[in-house]
């Protein structure tokens, strides 16, 4: 029997630091061996939102630590591995940077392949480490940096159909529950407090809801936010204001995704339409019930990554980093941290004001 790939996996683009190690097998949805994130959500409490240069600093103190960690969990020996994949970006540069320089020092060490990883790709991919899922899909990431719906061809095939014209869904999330004096990182905590509320207390807008495709904008909603926290005083009316925050959010996802359903079948004429959700914010249950609905309204099948694979991790830049090996596409040691590197890099830039929808 011929060895199956093992691949490691290093993720540092914003405040977690992780390692994870995979093979491949023959079913098609690899094992994971070990995943190890280590969150910094108490270096960066305080400050109510995450600095990079204390996020870094933190990735350098751990790394090491974490890797280590990641291969004694796995119960392989380290020449067992074959190929190191590293997120490259988009994320913070002085996050991405630490990661990336330590595994190409790792790689280099080994004498084995270096794989840079788009770290929204990682998203993209996430899945495939619990599902088996064939190419084309539609793909609604929804995360703290980014929200974009995309036709995935193939790997590193990627078509934007939409996107926000200016906060990323995830950052929404946060944004509210700050002003609503929830502990950072309080995006999470939104749909707990939701769950305790009336969602139809405050009636919140719907920004760009009947025009733009299946464009988004959360910057309005935001600022309704804003104008209600100002005149609320009890914390019934905190709840409430969650609470009708999740349903606008959940009838936002609603109508938009329709929209993109109609846009995916339309380009690629799939007999099979697979539509998958992924990024932090995928982990919300109440947006999870509700577009598993309607996929199952309009005949697409709807997969997401296990709630342990929502947030950043290392599984997902291994299981691009496993899709690459199989094609022998690696990178020289000297790839550089991209910053703002884009899935569909022929996608005209839509964010600010004054965006022509």
């Amino acid at each position: 029997m011929s060895k199956k790939p093992i691949i490691l996996g290093i993720e540092s683009s914003c405040d977690e630091t992780a390692a994870a190690i995979i093979e491949d097998n023959d079913k098609g949805v690899p094992k994971i061996l070990s995943n190890i994130v280590s969150s910094q959500f108490d270096i960066h409490k305080k400050f109510g939102g995450v600095v990079p240069e204390l996020a870094a600093r933190s990735h350098v103190e751990k790394i090491d630590l974490i890797t280590n960690e990641a291969l004694k969990k796995s119960g392989i020996k380290i020449n067992d591995i074959d190929a190191v994949a590293v997120t490259a970006g988009p994320g913070l540069i002085v996050c991405l940077t630490v990661g990336l320089n330590f595994g190409k020092a790792f790689a280099m060490s080994l004498n084995k392949p270096f794989i840079a990883v788009n770290h929204l790709e990682g998203h993209a991919l996430s899945p495939m480490l619990n599902s088996y899922i064939n190419y084309p899909y539609l793909l609604l990431l929804i995360s703290g940096g980014h929200t974009q719906y995309l036709s995935v061809n193939n790997l590193d095939k990627y078509e934007r159909l939409g996107t926000t014209i200016d906060d990323a869904l995830g950052e929404a999330f946060d944004k509210t529950a700050k002003l609503l004096r929830i502990e950072f990182p309080g995006g999470p905590m939104i749909e707990k407090y939701a769950k305790k509320g009336d969602p139809k207390k405050f009636n919140l807008p719907k920004p760009i809801l009947n025009k733009g495709g299946c464009n988004l904008s959360f910057a309005g909603l935001k600022t309704a936010v804003l104008r209600i926290t100002k005149t609320i005083n009890i914390e019934k009316d905190k709840y409430d204001l969650a609470a009708s925050f999740q349903k606008t959010i959940e009838e936002i996802l609603y109508k938009k995704t329709k929209i993109a359903f109609k846009e995916f079948k339309k380009k690629t004429k799939s007999k099979k339409n697979t539509f998958v959700i992924a990024g932090g914010v995928a982990a919300n249950e109440g947006i999870r019930n509700k577009l598993k609905l309607l996929g199952k309204e309009n005949n697409f099948e709807t997969i997401f990554p296990d709630i342990s694979l929502c947030g950043d991790n290392a599984a997902m830049i291994a299981m691009v980093g496993l899709e690459k090996f199989k094609l022998k596409k690696f990178d020289k040691l000297d790839f550089k941290a991209n910053p703002r590197w884009a899935l569909d890099v022929n996608a005209k830039f839509l964010k600010g004001a004054g965006v022509k929808l």
